[in-house]
């Protein structure tokens, strides 16, 4: 059993930037996949960015080029780096990792994968 605690977001204006960590207790297979999602009120929750054991990287193209996701092993943590943020990326965002130890990386951004979740922190971006 893994526990997965996210920390950061908060309030920013538009343009402005905010980093999201995540600490994962330890990690449920040798894939190390772990990623970043997000739930806006009304809306299903969507894949942001992942990252795997080898540094393979997954954005969505809502935020290519504005955030970037990073992990450092040896702490068991996962971070994303948000820059350029709009009111869209107003959002619930969720960290998470899986217990698959076999994931294509066209699914790396697909929630039903993941098995381990955080509870959320909440991320608001104001115009």
């Amino acid at each position: 059993q893994a526990q997965v605690v996210e920390s950061g977001g908060g309030s920013v204006q538009s343009g402005g930037s905010l980093s999201l960590s995540c600490a994962v207790s330890r990690y449920t297979s040798s894939l190390y996949l772990m990623a970043w999602f997000r739930q806006a009120p009304g809306k299903e929750r969507e894949g942001v960015a992942a990252i795997d054991s080898v540094g393979s990287t997954r954005f969505a193209d809502s935020v290519k080029g504005r955030f970037t996701i990073s992990q450092d092993n040896a702490r068991n943590t996962l971070y994303l780096q948000m820059n350029s943020l709009k009111p869209e990326d107003t959002a619930m965002y969720y960290c998470a990792t899986t217990s698959h130890t076999y994931v294509s990386d066209h699914d790396y951004l697909a929630p039903g994968i993941y098995d381990y979740w955080g509870q959320g922190t909440q991320v608001t971006v104001s115009s």
